[in-house]
């Protein structure tokens, strides 16, 4: 991936590897990007000495045009949703002027010693909060 504009933010050219034989990306490619751009912006928010596990409780992706090999693309992370376990956010997956997907991914706070879900702690809820639209 190129260098990021934001922590939310990343710009890539689609590699050769991510296209099939008609030369359009693979689904799953976007969502392995996504995943990327939203480990880039979760990696600024607040440490905790006690934080819990986050574990991916659902993914989907939008396709609204395929990306082509060798296309550059703009990766944008956005908080979409703020539950008292969970947290859903939006990667919207743009090229030239058009929206190409939107990827949709949601993470269940679990403890760590039980596995079972816990509340997002308070200083990382106000983190995303700042992020909210």
């Amino acid at each position: 991936m190129a260098k990021p504009k934001r922590s939310n933010v990343a710009q890539i050219r689609i590699p050769f590897r991510d296209v099939d034989m008609n030369g359009q990306m693979f689904l799953a490619s976007y969502i392995s990007h996504a995943e990327a751009v939203l480990a880039g912006f979760w990696s600024m928010r607040p440490e905790l000495d006690d934080e819990p596990l986050y574990v991916a409780a659902k993914v989907s992706c939008t396709l609204h045009r395929p990306l082509a090999y060798d296309e550059e693309a703009t990766f944008t992370a956005t908080v979409d949703k703020i539950g008292l376990r969970s947290v859903g956010f939006i990667i919207s997956v743009d090229a030239k002027s058009d929206r190409a997907a939107e990827v949709e991914l949601t993470w269940q706070a679990r403890g760590r010693e039980s596995g079972e879900p816990v509340a997002l702690p308070e200083e990382t809820r106000d983190w995303l909060y700042s992020f909210l639209d």
